[in-house]
């Protein structure tokens, strides 16, 4: 029975008819003889109002229901009381939801760390994707353990996904495969020294953590590899995040509709726009005059499947977090979270850029 067949509460303003003997009083019902047989009943307000009014209204009493209560005392009803919240004389501004000034300067000094490594010495560089992976697998196995109890083995991840990495700077894909497939199976034979109690559980979560993070993380080796590999990568990492940027700067001024509400409730389709123009430039810019061999329509096409693989990485992300009922997956990085949430965007933008490049100017 839903609220509204409740109907509306007896009026207390009507004037009683004259021919029909001396008003009664709003109250209890009761039989002659017979003890006081009501409950009070709370009145469910018509539909319509603000949800504040609904909750109020849903706590008030009129008279009693069954018939073996007594009524309890008429009290008259004192106003609620008007919160006094500061987010009351902000309403209507939006937050930026995060420490910007925090956010920048962190991002700044990552950014120089990687452009040193790339452009310097690129064994360098890969010492930091390699870095960035073993931390990303810590974080993830940490938040699996502590919310699921899910024990994903860390060693053999760890360094099965340096060697992947490495494996595939030096060996190609085809030895960022055998990489992964050792890694699966060390996985397996690690966790054969515990109880067997779930066992599948654990080595699933296991394989999916070397496919999620050190794998993916081998295709920026792949690009790191090619003659002009440090450009390639600095035109991945250009354009992620200008999209990652351009999603966030327009949904925060313009975002109305909710891209994904029940995964990412901050996402707006305004800003999955906002990500896709701005990648799109950037990639035609990035295509024309960073990259031996490249046109700025082949830009445009980068750009746009890397804000289509950027966003599904960000939202893939997200749906692990709510499984996991977190908000970040670390507070390594002030202003960001931890190395797996800025590698969200990242790691599924990696094969997409990857491939697109050996399409559009080959692997060399």
């Amino acid at each position: 029975m839903n609220e509204t067949s409740w109907g509306a509460p007896p009026s207390t303003g009507h004037r009683w008819p004259a021919d029909r003997g001396p008003a009664v009083s709003a109250g209890p019902v009761r039989e002659s003889g017979g003890a006081a047989q009501t409950r009070p009943m709370p009145i469910v307000p018509a539909a319509g109002g603000d949800q504040d009014d609904r909750d109020q209204g849903a706590a008030r009493l009129s008279g009693p229901l069954f018939r073996d209560e007594q009524e309890p005392a008429i009290r008259p009803q004192e106003p609620a009381p008007v919160p006094s919240s500061p987010q009351v004389s902000q309403a209507g501004k939006k937050s930026a939801g995060r420490d910007l000034r925090a956010a920048i300067g962190v991002g700044l000094g990552l950014g120089a760390v990687i452009l040193a490594s790339l452009f310097i010495y690129k064994p360098v560089f890969l010492g930091v994707i390699v870095l960035a992976v073993v931390v990303g697998l810590w974080e993830l196995t940490s938040r699996l353990a502590e919310r699921k109890a899910i024990r994903a083995p860390l060693v053999p991840l760890a360094l099965g996904g340096a060697a992947m990495v490495i494996a595939g700077y030096a060996a190609g894909a085809e030895g960022a495969w055998v990489a992964m497939a050792f890694t699966a199976l060390a996985v397996l034979l690690w966790r054969m020294t515990e109880p067997p109690e779930d066992y599948l559980r654990d080595v699933t979560a296991g394989i999916f953590a070397a496919f999620y993070v050190p794998f993916l993380a081998t295709f920026v080796a792949l690009m790191l590899a090619a003659g002009d590999g440090a450009w390639r990568v600095l035109t991945f990492l250009i354009l992620t995040v200008v999209s990652d940027t351009g999603a966030y700067a327009v949904g925060w001024k313009f975002g109305r509709r909710k891209l994904a509400p029940r995964i990412s409730p901050g996402k707006t389709r305004e800003g999955l726009i906002g990500a896709v123009v701005f990648a799109m430039v950037a990639g035609a810019l990035c295509m024309q005059f960073l990259i031996d061999g490249g046109a700025w329509w082949q830009g445009l096409l980068l750009g746009l499947a890397v804000a289509a693989s950027a966003t599904l990485g960000d939202l893939g992300e997200s749906m692990i977090k709510r499984d996991l009922g977190i908000k970040d997956m670390g507070a390594l990085l002030p202003g960001h979270g931890g190395i797996m949430d800025r590698l969200d965007s990242l790691l599924p933008t990696a094969p997409v850029v990857w491939l697109l490049m050996v399409i559009f100017v080959g692997a060399a």
